[in-house]
């Protein structure tokens, strides 16, 4: 595998979870296609999926393009770091009002970069939020990737009884 998201950019995924493409080794991509549209244009007018992922150009009735995937990663990486929605609010009014305002509020538990990235796909414009190439390069994700590495090149170094013991305990 490798190369990057190719196709997916032209398939609009209304009710997307994630397409997450963290390239190299340790490559990971998680989707849910269970809204998924293909179009001919990359514009779509029509409203579906998961409220709490929903962009403010959806919440708004307005036209969407595949930038509408960045907004739901950056939702979703919240949710992983958090436990809970940036945007979750009591009813789905106080909740469509919250993302059309990007009322986002960081717990102080979300590490700076975790924060930066985060704020940089959680943005009202839709042409100034972060370019799905980008993710892979931001600071905290390649500091992340460098810690698995590590890891993973620590575990490989381990003699395969000591692994093995390890998991008796």
């Amino acid at each position: 595998m490798g190369g990057g998201c190719g196709g997916l950019l032209t398939v609009v995924v209304c009710c997307v979870l994630c397409v997450l493409c963290v390239l190299g080794q340790g490559e990971i991509k998680i989707a849910d296609f269970g809204w998924s549209v293909h179009a001919p244009t990359s514009r779509r007018a029509t409203l579906c999926g998961t409220l709490d992922y929903l962009p403010p150009e959806m919440v708004e009735g307005r036209e969407h393009d595949a930038t509408a995937d960045i907004w739901s990663l950056g939702v979703l990486t919240y949710e992983f770091l958090v436990g809970s929605p940036p945007f979750e609010a009591e009813g789905y009014r106080a909740t469509y009002r919250r993302i059309s305002n990007v009322d986002l509020k960081f717990p102080p538990i979300v590490p700076p970069g975790a924060k930066d990235l985060i704020s940089r796909m959680l943005v009202k414009d839709q042409g100034a939020r972060m370019k799905l190439a980008d993710v892979p390069k931001h600071p905290w994700v390649v500091q992340q990737m460098t810690w698995i590495r590590q890891q993973q090149a620590m575990r490989a170094q381990q003699p395969a009884s000591a692994s093995s013991s390890s998991l008796r305990k």
